[in-house]
């Protein structure tokens, strides 16, 4: 890293100058502190205000798993060093940490591509307003970023050394840290360890592949066990990560209604408007699509199973049930629709739709004519989403090392989402690292004029070459 920083210091002065601008901006004018962030709060306080990880009841302090601790314990140790309830200085934390991923994704292209590819990804890193809008709210999403740049770029430096050193423990903290962020973070392991053990460089024998990556493995795992342990003393449950459906040991997800969303949804607006709905708040039947009403006998029974939820705004287990056996008689009609179309579509969407989730623009962002200059917006801000990806597709066709390492991770992640039932866009965010470098790859192939080739293109792990 310091060798690009260096060599190309004024492009970095530029660009982490902007960067830095443009996430101040967002900062200051976008905030959102709600939701999932009051929740992390709330444990974060309980855990080391009290020594329970839990959440606040009326009838006091309930231990909880719903919520993996690494995001909880990032907020504690930015409350004991800047004081509790200083959202402003996590933000600017938050801030700092995505301008580092910034510089890990442009050094890991400028020492594994090029000196242009290294600039190219720096500038579509520090100037994306998708990544850079997440600084502005406390979530996992920014951490989770940090923790994939620092891996790609730890195990490019892994693979070249010819001894472990501190880039097989960065390894090891990356993987760590970005599964006790989200359950879904355990993707970062799954690739980078193989990638470990597949090492090419002959400075390493087959069974120092093995033991160094089972020892990664091992050192990652531990604060697994330490939580598997404390959930099992807890509640009585074997669960070393956390639920699919947040919920606590007793608590039964409305399984029913959950799976006739999924005969339907395919779009974040869906989401927002109506599964988020229950329980608690009431279901406007009109903002449902048509297609979640089917026809006939299908259309009279939605209508009234939604009426008797409105009279209580509770999703009891007698009408999940009648929501399930809805779902059934729907998936049974359109087997195809629900297993492949549907999932296919909400991929598409996390993927395609405008990345306003943050901001203050309508959900309906299309109805141009309430709304002329958001949709406008919107617009524009798919375009701009459209070009990373064609970019960074483009870049799959360069010889970029590691780039299997990070099209696995790709793929793998749209297998988890083809899983989801309600759609949102910050789902696909996790890829953007990669996006990155792969559409820094293609930028530099076509830039005129000479440039200055990295000496470690001959790294073969996952490359394609």
């Amino acid at each position: 890293m310091p060798g690009f920083l260096r060599s190309a210091k004024r492009h970095v002065f530029f660009a982490m100058l902007t960067g830095l601008l443009l996430r101040l901006w967002f900062v200051q004018n976008y905030p959102v502190i709600d939701g999932d962030t009051l929740v992390y709060a709330d444990i974060a306080h309980n855990w080391f205000r009290h020594g329970i990880y839990g959440i606040t009841r009326p009838w006091g302090i309930q231990p909880t798993l719903i919520r993996l601790p690494g995001y909880p314990l990032f907020l504690a140790l930015c409350s004991g060093i800047f004081g509790a309830g200083h959202w402003t200085a996590v933000l600017l934390v938050q801030t700092a940490m995505d301008l580092a991923t910034c510089l890990l994704v442009a050094s890991f292209a400028a020492r594994a591509i090029s000196r242009r590819a290294g600039i190219a990804t720096l500038f579509l890193a520090s100037l994306c307003p998708f990544t850079a809008n997440y600084v502005a709210s406390p979530l996992t999403e920014t951490p989770t970023l940090f923790c994939i740049a620092l891996g790609l770029y730890a195990l490019l430096r892994y693979l070249e050394a010819p001894a472990a050193g501190r880039w097989f423990w960065l390894l090891a903290f990356s993987i760590a840290w970005c599964a006790l962020l989200r359950p879904d973070g355990a993707l970062l392991g799954v690739v980078l360890l193989p990638a470990m053990f597949f090492d090419a460089s002959p400075q390493r024998t087959s069974r120092k592949r093995a033991l160094l990556a089972g020892a990664c493995a091992a050192i990652t795992l531990l604060p697994f066990a330490v939580w598997t342990a404390r959930n099992a003393r807890t509640f009585h449950v074997f669960q070393p990560l956390a639920p699919r459906y947040a919920n606590d040991p007793g608590e039964v997800p409305p399984r029913g209604w959950i799976r006739w969303v999924r005969t339907w949804c395919v779009e974040y607006t869906s989401t927002a408007e109506v599964y988020w709905s229950v329980s608690g708040d009431a279901i406007d039947p009109s903002l449902l699509p048509a297609r979640a009403w089917g026809y006939g006998a299908q259309a009279a029974e939605t209508r009234s199973l939604i009426a008797a939820y409105n009279q209580t705004q509770t999703m009891t287990p007698e009408l999940s049930h009648a929501f399930g056996r809805l779902a059934a008689e729907r998936i049974a009609s359109h087997p195809w629709r629900y297993w492949v179309g549907l999932p296919l579509a909400r991929l598409a969407d996390m993927w395609l739709r405008p990345r306003t989730a943050q901001l203050w623009i309508e959900l309906r962002w299309w109805q141009y004519s309430r709304h002329h200059a958001e949709t406008i917006f919107s617009w524009v801000y798919a375009g701009v989403n459209l070009l990373y990806l064609l970019f960074a597709l483009w870049g799959l066709r360069q010889r970029v090392p590691l780039r299997g390492v990070m099209l696995a991770y790709i793929l793998l992640r749209c297998a988890l989402l083809l899983t989801i039932e309600a759609p949102e866009d910050r789902y696909t965010l996790e890829c953007f690292p990669m996006i990155f470098i792969l559409a820094g790859a293609a930028i530099a192939a076509q830039w005129p004029g000479r440039d200055v080739r990295s000496r470690t293109g001959a790294i073969a792990v996952g490359s394609g070459n």
